[in-house]
């Protein structure tokens, strides 16, 4: 499928199945997978439906789609051997979603020979859409994208409650992310923060947003310094930078926050 293409099914999709359901969600329609892990009929329906085009354009390919993963751990497996590989977040910020915010999203990234080359987030309260080519560039609404100059005090965010407010170093204490790498990482791009700490690291929630930050000059990588690779094992932590000398000062910070080793 051409990049435009997958874009357009990312679109249709979230016209069918999850703007309906946007405020307007009936209770049966909500269920928890885990504790404070919400999933709607919007979620199920959205992957259902982009797993099955993806499938029927890419045969080969394995699609890592969170919903299915939920419910069979052994698609993660296959997906991390796979030489051509699609993840699938069908509605990200799904809390955001069931609260009524229109900070949610959806994600595709295509994975080759464990790379992501091409990625789609697409922001259907706010019609906004993000999309990567390894090596192209990126775009948001068919512009090209470019990072604006980093703040002279640098912003940090963090999905962790337990660690917002806290400074790494001399700099500003975190804020609260946007709750939705949907959001967060092109609010990276665009400059509404300069970098994020992450403690969870599932792949359909980085590997999107990974390629639209390295394509404009950003770095993801763990906290004990490696570069992020999506079908790797999750690592501890991940932090997203604006720019890699962000990434290295704020990597060598962040073991001095709780729950963080030197070797994490």
């Amino acid at each position: 499928m051409e990049t435009d293409a997958v874009l357009t099914l990312l679109k249709d999709v979230a016209a069918e199945v999850i703007n309906p359901r946007f405020r307007a969600l009936a209770s049966a329609e909500i269920s928890h997978k885990g504790p404070g892990d919400l999933v709607t009929v919007a979620d199920r329906e959205a992957e259902v439906l982009l797993t099955d085009a993806l499938e029927a354009a890419y045969p080969g390919a394995v699609v890592l789609g969170e919903e299915a993963t939920a419910a069979d751990a052994s698609v993660l497996e296959r997906y991390q051997a796979a030489e051509h590989a699609f993840t699938v977040d069908p509605v990200d910020g799904t809390k955001n979603f069931v609260a009524g915010s229109p900070d949610h999203a959806v994600m595709v990234a295509e994975l080759r020979g464990g790379d992501v080359v091409r990625s789609w987030i697409w922001q259907p309260q706010h019609e906004v859409s993000f999309v990567a080519e390894r090596g192209a560039g990126a775009w948001r609404n068919g512009e090209p994208l470019v990072r604006p100059p980093l703040r002279d005090a640098v912003r940090g965010v963090t999905s962790r409650r337990t660690w917002i407010g806290r400074a790494l170093g001399t700099l500003r204490a975190l804020d609260l992310t946007w709750v939705c790498c949907g959001v967060d990482y092109p609010q990276l791009v665009e400059g509404g923060a300069d970098y994020a700490l992450y403690a969870g690291t599932k792949p359909w929630d980085h590997a999107p947003g990974s390629l639209l930050l390295s394509e404009t000059g950003g770095h993801v990588g763990t906290f004990g310094g490696a570069a992020y690779r999506p079908q790797e094992p999750e690592p501890r932590g991940l932090i997203a930078a604006a720019d890699p000398a962000t990434y290295d000062l704020v990597q060598g910070l962040v073991p001095s926050l709780p729950g963080v080793s030197s070797s994490a």
